[in-house]
């Protein structure tokens, strides 16, 4: 890893405990729902995953389109998380993602997907225990 004075923000903390997750800072506190638990009422695995990994290529992606256009503030971007195993019982994630942006047109649309995969810290191109595809919205706009 590099030098710490290099990192964006302070490290974040959360723990779950006993069927409820809560960030150090409070920001986020809600009950979770296990499918090994199914009486339980709250966000799934999934959707913490899905939201994690939006909020994350987000950023890039906004990072990515401010060297593209001005219209960086019209980035969007979707994210679809799926937990399974695999034969020996190891949990895997599949996570695609799909960017958009009002005002690109779809070859600048195709640029800010690339720059903004190469920006975030998950490679799509890493499948060891997950797959991640990140990929343009249909029709270049929203």
């Amino acid at each position: 890893m590099s030098d710490p004075s290099s990192w964006l923000h302070e490290k974040a903390t959360a723990t779950a405990a006993g069927g409820h997750v809560r960030t150090g800072d409070g920001g986020l506190s809600t009950a979770l729902a296990s499918p090994l638990a199914p009486h339980c009422t709250g966000l799934t695995p999934e959707q913490l995953l899905a939201a994690a990994f939006a909020s994350c290529l987000h950023h890039a992606a906004v990072e990515a389109a401010a060297e593209i256009t001005d219209e960086a503030h019209t980035v969007e971007v979707t994210a679809e998380a799926r937990l399974g195993r695999d034969d020996d019982g190891r949990y895997r994630a599949d996570v695609r993602a799909e960017i958009s942006s009002a005002g690109l047109t779809r070859d600048q649309l195709a640029d800010l997907v690339v720059h903004a995969d190469r920006l975030w810290p998950f490679s799509s191109g890493d499948n060891s225990r997950h797959r991640l595809t990140v990929t343009p919205a249909d029709g270049g706009r929203h």
